[in-house]
């Protein structure tokens, strides 16, 4: 199971790129997400069947607190700006500063997603995009949740992104945890087993 995250300004279409990944369905008037939301897929990426844990969180300003919880053990994470909103660009670099304080991995996979490219009246050029994943070593792609385009392979990608980090994949990762037989070589020196 990989656990990923939406994360961004509100209504730039993090709850519409989700429910048509994980639905097939596009809702035109979806109410804005109250905390954090949660959706499960399963897919087959080179081979590999992969369970998603997808975390679509609030981009209002009220439910900031409630985010950085949900940033811990994420292995992804998207981005995501409205290409018709300005704004939600330049809003950006905040999101990326709370990933850096927050993630707990240090190689989680960050996609960048340029939403609503079926609107007409767009504001932010796919260039300005790249440039700013170039900038900060992200993948990047521009969707629409409404027409479908580039959702399906913007979670391909990240995914397949994400299962070629090594790091992921450590064995010594899995045994994280209690510890609850003794050790041999600490049997006798004391009550506790490794791990105290």
């Amino acid at each position: 199971t990989l656990k990923l995250l939406l994360v961004g300004d509100s209504a730039v279409g993090k709850s519409s790129l989700l429910l048509r990944f994980t639905d097939g369905a596009f809702e035109p008037s979806l109410k804005p997400t109250i905390g954090v939301d949660f959706k499960v897929k399963k897919m087959l990426v080179d081979g590999h069947a992969v369970q998603l844990a997808i975390w679509d969180t609030a981009g209002q300003e009220r439910f900031r607190t409630l985010t950085p919880s949900y940033y811990r053990g994420a292995q992804g994470v998207v981005l995501v700006y409205d290409v018709t909103r300005k704004d939600t660009f330049a809003g950006l670099e905040s999101w990326l500063n709370e990933l850096e304080t927050y993630t707990t991995k240090s190689n989680t996979v960050k996609m960048l997603v340029g939403n609503k490219t079926d609107k007409p009246d767009r504001e932010v050029e796919r260039k300005e995009g790249l440039q700013f994943a170039r900038k900060h070593s992200l993948l990047f792609i521009e969707t629409s949740a409404k027409t479908q385009d580039g959702v399906q392979h913007a979670f391909e990608e990240l995914v397949i992104k994400i299962l070629q980090t090594p790091d992921f994949w450590d064995k010594s990762t899995e045994k994280q945890g209690v510890q609850l037989m003794e050790s041999s070589a600490r049997k006798d020196k004391s009550l506790c087993g490794a791990y105290c």
